[in-house]
């Protein structure tokens, strides 16, 4: 994706097919995503780029140990 915005859209397309279809695991998936997004975007608004899910999952939980960055 070029942006978090288009991410973003993109997976709202998603759920509302997933949840039209009855999938739950693609609505989980989907929603927990989106979440995940939106609230890296809330936490970098002046950031467009699309995050990794790495990314994302470090900004959601710093002090996860592969989030964390150690000095020698």
């Amino acid at each position: 994706m070029d942006t978090i915005e288009t991410h973003i859209a993109k997976d709202r397309e998603q759920l509302a097919r997933a949840e039209a279809s009855g999938d739950q695991a693609k609505v989980r998936h989907y929603a927990t995503e989106l979440e995940g997004l939106e609230t890296y975007r809330s936490h970098h608004p002046g950031d467009h780029k699309d995050p990794t899910s790495l990314e994302v999952h470090c900004d959601l939980n710093p002090d996860a140990p592969e989030c964390r960055v150690y000095d020698d």
